[in-house]
C-alpha cells in the first residue's frame, strides 16, 4: 500500500502546499535533534527526508529516521548513494539524477539499490531529480550536465520525459548550500506540461522566494541548510509555505 505517496496527494488535492525538512545525518547534532525536530513539527512541517551527498554511514542514517519517528511524520530517504538507506523509514524518492553525465546515477544505483529497499520494506516514491546549478557537492558528485537557467523549455522536455517514464515527481534542486533557489519559471513550465509532483529545494533562505515558487506551480519546498544556520527562520519559512496568504 502506498502509504505515503497517498499521504502526500491526499493533501495536494485538497489544495495544500506541503513543507518538507531535509536532515543531513552527517551534519545534525543528534543530541539536539529531537527538540528541533519538534519544533519544525510545531512550526507545521508535513515530512523529514533524511540524507546527504557525502559521508553519510547506515548508522547515522538510521539512528536519525528512529529520532525522527517519534513525530509521526513520513520519514523518506532522499539517497546520495544506497548508504543512506535504513529500514528505519517509510519511504524513499527513487531517483533518477537525469542530467547526470555518470550512469551509475542513471541507472546502475538502482541496480544495486532495489533489493535492499524491497527487504527493508521501503515505499519507492519514483522521482525524477534534475540539479540546476553547478556550485554545490551534489552537482560535482552526481557529474552534472548543466541546465541553463536561461532556457526553462530544457526543464520541460526532462519533465515531460519522465511522466512518459512513468515518474510521479520531479525534483527541481539548486543544490545544499546554493547561493539562489530554483527559478519559478521552472516548475512553472513543469506544471504547464505534465501532472507530476513538483518538488524544490535548496538555495531558499528566505519567505520571497517560497511565494514565488509556490504560485509557479511548486508542490512542495524543502528546505534543509536553514534549519542548521538559523531555526527561527526555517520556522519562518514553513509557516509561510503553509499560509493561504498568497
Amino acid at each position: 500500500m502506498s502509504k505515503v505517496h497517498e499521504y502526500i496527494r491526499t493533501k495536494i488535492e485538497k489544495g495544500e502546499k506541503l513543507h518538507f525538512t531535509l536532515i543531513d545525518p552527517d551534519r545534525v547534532n543528534v543530541d539536539e535533534l529531537e527538540k528541533t525536530s519538534k519544533s519544525l513539527v510545531e512550526a507545521g512541517t508535513d515530512a523529514f527526508m533524511i540524507g546527504g551527498s557525502l559521508a553519510v554511514t547506515p548508522e547515522e542514517a538510521s539512528l536519525t529516521a528512529k529520532i525522527l519517528k517519534e513525530h509521526g511524520l513520513p520519514v523518506i530517504v532522499f539517497p546520495g548513494n544506497i548508504n543512506c538507506l535504513t529500514p528505519h523509514a517509510d519511504a524513499v524518492f527513487f531517483m533518477i539524477l537525469m542530467n547526470s553525465l555518470e550512469p551509475y546515477y542513471l541507472i546502475q544505483a538502482h541496480v544495486q539499490a532495489a533489493p535492499i529497499i524491497a527487504k527493508y520494506k521501503l515505499e519507492p516514491l519514483p522521482t525524477a531529480y534534475l540539479v540546476i546549478g553547478l556550485e554545490t557537492t551534489v552537482a560535482h558528485v552526481g557529474r552534472i550536465h548543466p541546465i541553463p537557467r536561461s532556457r526553462p523549455e530544457i526543464v520541460g522536455a526532462y519533465a515531460l520525459a519522465a511522466e512518459m517514464l512513468g515518474l510521479k515527481y520531479i525534483y527541481l534542486e539548486a543544490g545544499s548550500g546554493a547561493t539562489e533557489p530554483v527559478s519559478p519559471v521552472f516548475p512553472q513550465i513543469v506544471k504547464k506540461y505534465t501532472k507530476l509532483t513538483t518538488i524544490i529545494g535548496g538555495g531558499i533562505r528566505s519567505i520571497e522566494p517560497v511565494k514565488e515558487l509556490t504560485k509557479s506551480g511548486a508542490d512542495i519546498i524543502v528546505t534543509g541548510t536553514i534549519v542548521e544556520e538559523d531555526l527561527e527562520l526555517a520556522r519562518k519559512i514553513i509557516r509561510a509555505v503553509k499560509s493561504k496568504d498568497f
